[in-house]
């Protein structure tokens, strides 16, 4: 059963065995998931025609001014910064998240002053996670994704608009919007269902390239989704100008707490043990890494970036022809700037040697909540 014949019957049971009864007799649930929750026609190559492997499909990854820089290898500079931005669907929030220093939750209506004076010194590109807070807006199936009315989906036409060189990152993932806060959807013991799970995924990720993502990311870590995304962006002929960026080894761990503080993504039962990756498994990342390539990928990602050098150092060896990107996580972050706090050392100095280190092990994109202070310490 895919996503399409799923969302005609919202009785999928929540896990929120409390609110279940209001969960599932809300009439506008029907209507609402029906209208916000897309879906194309397979995600299997049914419609597809294309020679050679599906990895032969290279365009999109060089086809904007970004993306090619991407391909070369250099030393800190700007234009390898991805900077992630939370959108609140709250137009006129700009609100600090205490847990992640000197970084806010912005609605629409802040976006371009903020981002005004970062492009001006040299900012390329940002990632966007939306932060739903609408009361009922969340359900087990995510349909608030890719509502045209959500804060990324919007997010990414008023940015289209006033910053048409900035590139576009959108991380497709299903747990802002879940009401269980897992990145998927659930079969009724609350395990993840991988199949349905994939085709609701390469739906958002459609829809944000359908709406002027110039690269979509998937973070959800689910099986798959890779090769059901590209053939989705090959059968909507934009797989050409759209890179897709994969989150290929993403680790569980303590790290991303303050993350969730910030885009309201605590499960709200279990973890996500069962989907991200063990620490220490070394060979299941260079077995995902290898995976998301043949399916695919045009840049992989590894996830944490500082604690997982040798990850990295790992992925620039299998995907040697290829971008590698590092996330420098929220934990990674919280920790420099608390170190720096209390004088265990220079905040700048420890920024530029944790960075430096990711790219030494191979990564040539970081994503990093540096990003600002970067485009004030770099020359270019």
């Amino acid at each position: 059963m895919s996503f399409s014949h799923l969302v005609s019957d919202i009785g999928f049971r929540d896990h929120d065995t409390s609110d279940r009864s209001s969960h599932l007799s809300r009439p506008s649930l029907r209507s609402t998931t029906q209208s916000y929750a897309r879906s194309y026609a397979s995600t299997a190559a049914t419609s597809v025609s294309i020679s050679g492997d599906i990895s032969s499909q290279l365009h999109g990854g060089y086809s904007h001014p970004l993306a090619r820089a991407w391909q070369a290898e250099r030393q800190l500079t700007k234009s390898m910064l991805i900077y992630p931005l939370f959108i609140s669907d709250i137009a006129d929030e700009e609100t600090l998240i205490p847990s992640l220093p000197n970084q806010h939750r912005r609605g629409l209506n802040k976006l371009v002053a903020h981002l005004t004076p970062l492009v001006a010194k040299g900012l390329r590109s940002v990632i966007l996670f939306g932060v739903p807070t609408a009361a009922g807006i969340k359900d087990a199936l995510g349909t608030a994704a890719d509502d045209p009315k959500g804060p990324v989906m919007r997010a990414l036409r008023l940015l289209r608009r006033h910053f048409p060189d900035l590139f576009l990152v959108a991380d497709v993932c299903l747990c802002e919007y879940t009401s269980h806060g897992h990145c998927g959807i659930l079969r009724e013991d609350g395990s993840l269902n991988n199949g349905l799970s994939v085709d609701r995924i390469s739906d958002v990720a459609m829809a944000y390239a359908e709406a002027g993502a110039h690269c979509v990311a998937p973070s959800d870590m689910n099986d798959g989704r890779i090769r059901a995304i590209k053939l989705k962006l090959i059968e909507a002929g934009v797989a050409h100008k759209v890179v897709l960026m994969s989150y290929s080894a993403k680790f569980s761990g303590c790290l991303y707490g303050p993350f969730r503080d910030a885009a309201g993504s605590c499960p709200s039962f279990g973890d996500r043990k069962c989907y991200q990756l063990p620490p220490g498994g070394r060979g299941l990342a260079r077995r995902a890494i290898s995976r998301d390539i043949q399916e695919g990928a045009d840049i992989i990602m590894v996830k944490p970036a500082s604690s997982y050098l040798d990850i990295i150092s790992d992925a620039k060896e299998i995907g040697e022809n290829m971008p590698v990107a590092a996330y420098q996580v929220s934990g990674e972050f919280a920790m420099i700037h608390a170190g720096a706090k209390a004088g265990v050392f220079d905040l700048k100095t420890m920024a530029f040697e944790s960075t430096e280190g990711i790219l030494r092990a191979g990564a040539s994109i970081v994503v990093s909540y540096f990003t600002p202070d970067f485009l004030d310490w770099l020359s270019s």
